[in-house]
């Protein structure tokens, strides 16, 4: 099988064009996360392209953009008396991942205009599209999300956030998955040797089970619980589940959150670890590195989570079990499509 046989046909520079995006949607879940768990993300109330280009610089303008922010229920009734030195922190976080976001933008769009002009997004041209649509709808959820929080709440609504989360999750498996076409062929000797649909199975878990952590977070349900393996002392909380409507229970009830949140993880562990087993046995060439990196991405991660957990959730346990969450999912995607390589057309 050559090269010219391979349809999209393969391009170096197109794969680590989108890999250098995946890598950026990467930052921007993490500095993402951090906003949201330092209480940062209502501090910029606008939505305002050209002035967010750059941070105040001026007296006036910290003056100005505090006395926006002093206009959020989050202000009066969580921040009341906050300095102008405690504002502009979490100032920075927000302002830092809106910027990001527009950084990403330009490092998506300028590099396919080129390779478009040039001819090399041949066979890859509709899914370019629908990135770039997806993350205009990213920007647009964003702003969406941070609306839910101004004046009715002290916090952005935990579904919105969710919503946003996966989002960024789906930006990031799409480029991941364009990338590693683009990089090579498939390579023949390269098995899974678990079912084709266990790592898609698995990315469907982890995905749940990130939407699940954003509940949580999003209702700063982490810290509720600071013992494990029990919730509360309890097996079962009894208090979960409690609400009405039921939905209610998985965006409000922080009792709900811990048990789902928990739960789900043992199943995407021993999925996991399935996988990473039947990799090691069966499996070969990269698609089982890629398996066996599943089981163990997935060990550290349950592991990060019983951290986070009787830590009462700081902000930097919590942020290193978001960032296992997002290589877990990855590495899922990874073994999803090596195990999946046929999807590469021969002419």
């Amino acid at each position: 099988m050559s090269a010219v046989d391979i349809w999209p046909p393969r391009d170096k520079w197109v794969g680590v064009w989108l890999l250098v995006v995946a890598a950026f949607v990467v930052a921007m879940i993490l500095v993402g996360g951090a906003t949201r768990l330092t209480d940062s993300g209502l501090s910029i109330t606008e939505w305002d392209l050209g002035k967010g280009l750059t941070p105040p610089l001026t007296d006036a303008r910290w003056a100005e953009e505090f006395a926006l922010y002093q206009r959020t229920m989050e202000y009066q009734t969580q921040n009341n008396g906050m300095s102008l030195a405690e504002f502009q922190h979490i100032y920075w976080w927000e302002w830092g991942h809106r910027f990001l976001g527009k950084v990403l933008g330009l490092v998506f769009a300028l590099p396919a205009l080129f390779f478009l002009i040039t001819g090399r997004l041949r066979g890859r041209f509709r899914v370019t599209g629908v990135l770039f649509l997806l993350g205009a709808t990213q920007g647009a959820i964003g702003w969406w999300m941070v609306t839910s929080g101004l004046f009715d709440r002290l916090d952005v609504s935990p579904l919105r956030l969710a919503i946003h989360l996966g989002m960024a999750l789906i930006i990031l498996a799409l480029s991941l998955w364009v990338a590693i076409g683009a990089l090579g062929s498939p390579r023949e000797g390269s098995r899974l040797g678990a079912p084709r649909w266990a790592p898609l199975l698995l990315m469907a878990l982890v995905f749940a089970q990130a939407m699940l952590g954003a509940f949580m977070a999003g209702a700063d349900g982490g810290p509720a619980y600071a013992d494990w393996p029990r919730i509360g002392g309890e097996w079962i909380p009894s208090s979960a589940f409690m609400l009405e409507p039921w939905w209610h229970n998985l965006t409000e009830d922080h009792a709900t959150q811990h048990l789902l949140h928990r739960t789900l993880g043992y199943v995407v562990a021993l999925i996991a670890l399935m996988i990473a087993g039947a990799a090691l046995v069966r499996g070969q060439g990269p698609a089982r590195i890629a398996g066996a990196a599943v089981g163990a991405i997935a060990l550290v991660q349950v592991g990060l989570g019983v951290l986070t957990v009787l830590a009462a959730s700081p902000l930097s346990l919590s942020l290193m079990h978001q960032a296992g969450a997002v290589a877990l999912w990855a590495a899922a995607l990874v073994s999803a499509r090596l195990a999946w390589r046929e999807l590469c057309v021969v002419r």
